[in-house]
Parts: structure tokens; sequence; C-alpha cells
């Protein structure tokens, strides 16, 4: 299949996803995202694949979504409702994914992007990678479904912090917290997630991927039930008047003045 912002390419077990639009950071346009989750989906049939690395081309993993496509909230809400499950259907399709999965992180992975990192099975990032979650600075709550992911990875008190005061964390950090599991020297995330990868495509794949689909069935247990709801919550907060001003100042380069409102 040919795809417009990804490079797929294939090294014997090995499959590598890229995320490619370089010259926006790899900014996850809703577009970047389909193709995502129709690469992870291509692999449901694909026995000869044991491994995906996901990466991003260029200098960064990604900066997140693509805050630069158009927002005219002239959908409706039943529409609005529609268009944000994109977020959730792409990190479950990534969970999904049979065979291991291994993030390889250089420069930042923010919003989004510290989302799929987080729902792949490992990640490998460079000493001056950079990941957090900066929903909060623009009022709305971490949704996609990824809140569970990032307690699982570091714990309920990390969890609030990254998550509610939206800081970039250092790789350094991270591999502290557990979130991180390998940190490399500056330009090498790929080359030590693709030693990982065949250390595990050395594995029988049979045995490798029920013991995945164990461990993730016993990790997300309460997930749906919990969090079957965050799509709407994040419509709640994006009907606020401080989502609208974390807007209107990550624009003007400028810190937020948040009311409650």
């Amino acid at each position: 299949m040919t795809y417009s912002h990804l490079e797929v390419r294939r090294d014997g077990a090995v499959t590598e996803i890229v995320l490619n639009r370089p010259s926006k950071l790899n900014a996850l346009s809703r577009a970047l995202m389909a193709e995502v989750i129709s690469a992870a989906e291509a692999l449901r049939d694909d026995v000869d694949t044991r491994v995906v690395i996901i990466t991003g081309a260029g200098a960064h993993f990604s900066a997140g979504a693509d805050l630069s496509e158009p927002r005219d909230g002239s959908e409706g809400r039943l529409q609005r409702r529609r268009n944000i499950r994109i977020g959730p259907r792409l990190i479950r399709a990534i969970r999904e994914i049979d065979q291991v999965t291994i993030a390889a992180i250089e420069g930042v992975a923010l919003g989004g992007a510290c989302c799929i990192a987080s729902a792949c099975d490992f990640r490998v990032a460079a000493a001056t990678a950079e990941c957090g979650y900066p929903e909060v600075n623009l009022g709305m709550n971490l949704h996609w479904q990824a809140l569970p992911l990032c307690v699982q990875l570091v714990g309920p008190a990390r969890a609030k912090r990254m998550i509610g005061l939206g800081l970039r964390h250092p790789a350094a950090e991270l591999a502290q917290w557990g979130f991180i599991d390998e940190v490399t020297p500056t330009g090498e995330a790929l080359t030590r997630a693709r030693a990982m990868a065949a250390d595990y495509a050395s594995r029988p794949p049979l045995a490798l991927q029920m013991i995945k689909q164990s461990v993730n069935a016993v990790s997300d247990a309460l997930t749906a039930s919990i969090m079957h709801m965050d799509h709407d919550q994040w419509g709640l907060t994006a009907d606020s008047d401080d989502f609208a001003e974390g807007i209107r100042a990550f624009r003007d380069k400028r810190p937020p003045t948040f009311t409650g409102r």
C-alpha cells in the first residue's frame, strides 16, 4: 500500500512505520493518523513480521496533534464526537498489534505522540529526547484513552505530575520513572531499537505474541469501563473558555490565563 504521510519499510522479520512529515515535526494530522491506523491493521494478517518499530523521520518523533488543521466548529456536536474518535482508534490500533512494538524516539514526543509511544510495548529514546503531555496547557484533558497507559508505566503520582503539569520530561528522568526502557546517545535510538527488535524476533513468535496479549489483557482489564467517555470529556473541555484561551496563547506564543470557565 502507498502512503502519503508514512514510510513503511521491511527488513526480514522487522517492519518499521515511520511518521513522515519532517517539515511539520511529524505533527499528527488526521490524514497521518488514518494512515497509521491502516498500517497497524494491515499487520493483522502478516505472520512474517515479528517486531514493529515506530519512529519519526528527521530530528523528531512527533510534536503531537497538528493544531494548524482548521477547526471552525461548524460540524455540530454529533459529527465532532465522531471526528474525535480517531485518536482513540489510533491508540487502540497500535495497542492491538499482535507483534512486539518498539517506539524509537529522537527529539520530542509530545501529546498524541507521547500517547503513541505509551501504546507500544517498549520505548527507546535518545539522551536529548523529551516526552510529555502538554494538553493541560491548552485547557484540555488528556484523552485518546491514553491516561491508563501512562499510569501503568509510571504510577498514579507521577502520572498526575506528567499529565497535570504538562511539562516536557528528559529521557533520563523518564527512564528512572519506567516510562522509557533504554536511553541511547543522540542519533542512535533507531539503531538500538533495531538491535532490540532482532532479539525479540529470534524468539518463538506464537509464544511471544500470546505473552504480550496476556500481559496487556491484565494491564488493561479496567480500561474500557473507566475510559469509555474520555472523548466526551475532551468535547466538554473543548467548549470551555479556557480551551479557547489556551489555543490563542499557544499561537501568540505567550503564557495563557485560565479562569475555569
